[in-house]
């Protein structure tokens, strides 16, 4: 979904080599460049490099010292940043039925 509603997709491709040029470059932002919500607004290679908790800590710590310094900014909680989640699929695997 997120490839058809980029502003950039074009009605239709010219050629084959085309539509390549286009996702080589799409992909690239897709995976280093698009935040991503489902894996608390990291990008899937930050994810799979594994600096997604050191950029988790350095987000806490960041919105931490902003609630230090003005904490009525914030009504309800201090702000933290998205969880991450413990997996993250394309196509998660089957469940297995409980025996």
């Amino acid at each position: 979904k997120t490839m058809k509603y980029c502003p950039t997709f074009p009605k239709r491709f010219g050629s084959i080599q085309d539509a390549r040029a286009f996702c080589v470059q799409f992909f690239q932002w897709y995976n280093h460049d698009h935040h991503h919500t489902g894996i608390g607004l990291m990008t899937p290679w930050q994810v799979h490099s594994g600096q997604a908790p050191t950029i988790r800590e350095t987000r806490l710590k960041t919105l931490a010292d902003v609630y230090a310094k003005n904490p009525q900014r914030f009504v309800r909680k201090p702000p933290q940043p998205p969880e991450l989640p413990d997996a993250a699929w394309i196509n998660p695997p089957e469940k297995k039925a409980a025996a």
